[in-house]
């Protein structure tokens, strides 16, 4: 549980540690600063026969850097084949009297800054910039370099021609452009790497804490049935308390091969399936963490119908028996397994552990617990 835990922290500080990453690189970015966009309303009007006609409608878009304010004039386009003035020598040919005039450019060839400074060099109060062939009557917010008092707006393609056109026919065209609505664009494209980034992050690790928290329910009812097993089996192993008189607590009497100390009245003992017989306080703590008998290795858990990884289960094991053996896992009673007994009595625990594998050489001759022997196969 511990170890799951720690990983669980460390995930979360991981995720902590990504998030303000991607906040950082968000304003290092000024990935959260809108862009106000101005839609332009134009009142076109020309002579068709003896009438006047006009069109007014939401047509158009103010570039970045325009000048946001009304304009009037004659619409002209570039003299010659190409309409996008990208040439620097590119000429207009400009109404005779003084009043103003717009120049009319096709989109394509160059920047919009360089289209932009060849009709104010050649006199134009504004200009109209109409996108590229295709794209029906879409706009998009032009970013052009700041040009003082000059009005700078895209309209769509099929409007731009359908201007062009009526000029080509000799038509005078008159425009007058206003300032429409106020329009707030957040989903600029460093926006919208950031909410990418963050969403796929944001998703990441809801689905690894979705998948930690299966793997630690499935992780919690297997110790759980383990818990169980482990419960019964160690019913099956037959406990014992010493008495007076009984030959462990005698003189000759052996002692605890775990701990080392002699037996004594009121002890309690278990017996193990090889016949072994250890404190109840030792033995139990010793089989949960190795799983074997001290003294012939005889694999006790296989031997109950447990399988558990001895190795890399004993400390969530011995936590979740502690309430199912209580006594047996007192944190003062450690194992030891390298430590040597005490001078004085290795003697008579060696003594022990061999009088543990021969056979006995008087079947008739009665024999204590201790010197109880695995049967010959």
């Amino acid at each position: 549980m511990n170890l799951l835990r720690t990983s669980t922290q460390s995930n979360n500080r991981t995720a902590s540690w990504l998030m303000k990453f991607s906040f950082l690189w968000l304003l290092s970015q000024n990935g959260c600063r809108a862009t106000a966009v101005w839609s332009a309303y134009m009142n076109i009007s020309f002579h068709v026969g003896n009438r006047m006609l006009s069109e007014l409608g939401e047509a158009g878009v103010f570039g970045r850097s325009s000048a946001l304010k009304r304009v009037v004039g004659v619409i002209v386009p570039p003299e010659g084949k190409l309409q996008n003035a990208c040439n620097p020598y590119t000429t207009f040919k400009k109404p005779k009297s003084t009043e103003t005039w717009l120049a009319l450019i096709e989109r394509g060839g160059c920047t919009f800054s360089q289209k932009i400074k060849v009709a104010i060099e050649n006199g134009a109060s504004g200009v109209i910039i109409y996108n590229f062939p295709g794209t029906g009557n879409q706009v998009f917010p032009m970013s052009h370099q700041s040009q003082e008092d000059v009005v700078v707006v895209m309209i769509g393609n099929l409007k731009g021609l359908e201007i062009l056109h009526l000029i080509q026919k000799g038509v005078h065209v008159t425009a007058m452009i206003d300032v429409g609505r106020k329009h707030i664009i957040w989903m600029n494209h460093y926006f919208i790497s950031f909410v990418i980034v963050t969403t796929a992050t944001v998703a990441y690790f809801i689905f690894y804490h979705i998948r930690r928290l299966l793997l630690a329910r499935i992780q919690i009812r297997r110790w759980q049935q383990l818990t169980s097993d482990l419960k019964k089996a160690f019913s099956q192993l037959q406990l014992r308390v010493l008495k007076e008189g009984d030959e462990e607590v005698g003189p000759n009497g052996d002692s605890c091969v775990v701990c080392f100390e002699l037996y004594k009245p009121d002890d309690t003992i278990r017996i193990l399936t090889c016949k072994h017989f250890f404190h109840k306080d030792c033995i139990d703590p010793w089989i949960l963490s190795h799983g074997t008998c001290p003294m012939c290795k005889c694999d006790i858990l296989k031997a109950l119908g447990i399988q558990v990884d001895i190795e890399n289960g004993t400390e969530p094991l011995r936590v979740l028996m502690s309430n199912e053996l209580p006594g047996a896992l007192s944190p003062n009673e450690e194992v030891l397994s390298n430590e040597l007994p005490p001078a004085g009595r290795a003697e008579k625990v060696a003594q022990g552990v061999e009088e543990a594998h021969p056979a006995s050489q008087n079947d008739n001759e009665p024999t204590s617990v201790a010197e109880i022997v695995l049967p010959s196969l």
